[in-house]
């Protein structure tokens, strides 16, 4: 039987996989790009971009997730605000209570203010856990994005990876 420890393993999201609460938001092609684009009009919404990683229920197995990169674009106007957290949450036992848990996270140098955030641009954020976590098999890892638009910001997300270590 053989041992893997793989330290640059990637999991792609793609955009469809993102769930927005408000706004509207659909899937669109252009040039074989998906994208999940919000439709202009002032407000917020927050995306759920679920981190599928493998889990296990020995210690220091599975997935390490240590980072999360985030490809958007914003057009037309600045984000009035754009904010990422980074959710761990355990799944409950029978009757029990979900819990979900805030990771400490960094911003990269290019997006590490909220004005570099909102600006007119193509972006690719990356998200770095400040104490990497080994998902266990009742976790649920995910970023939560709250996108605040202003009335004519035309936002549209490519996809979102993470970025772990392999260990089984």
């Amino acid at each position: 039987m053989g041992y893997i420890h793989d330290t640059g393993m990637t999991a792609f999201i793609h955009p469809c996989e993102a769930t927005p609460t408000v706004g509207t938001w659909a899937m669109a092609v252009a040039s074989h790009l998906w994208t999940l684009n919000k439709t202009a009009g002032a407000d917020t919404s927050v995306l759920k971009i679920p981190l599928k990683l493998p889990g296990n229920s020995a210690g220091l197995k599975g997935a390490l997730l240590k980072s999360v990169d985030i490809w958007w674009i914003n057009a037309t106007a600045d984000l009035n605000g754009l904010s990422a957290e980074l959710y761990l949450s355990t799944l409950p036992a029978q009757a029990g209570t979900l819990a979900a848990s805030a990771q400490t996270i960094t911003y990269d140098s290019s997006h590490d203010t909220a004005a570099k955030r909102v600006t007119q641009a193509v972006h690719k954020m990356t998200l770095t856990l400040s104490a990497p976590v080994w998902l266990d098999e009742d976790n649920e890892a995910y970023v939560e994005l709250t996108v605040n638009a202003a009335a004519t910001s035309a936002v549209k997300l490519y996809g979102a990876r993470a970025n772990y270590t392999l260990r089984v």
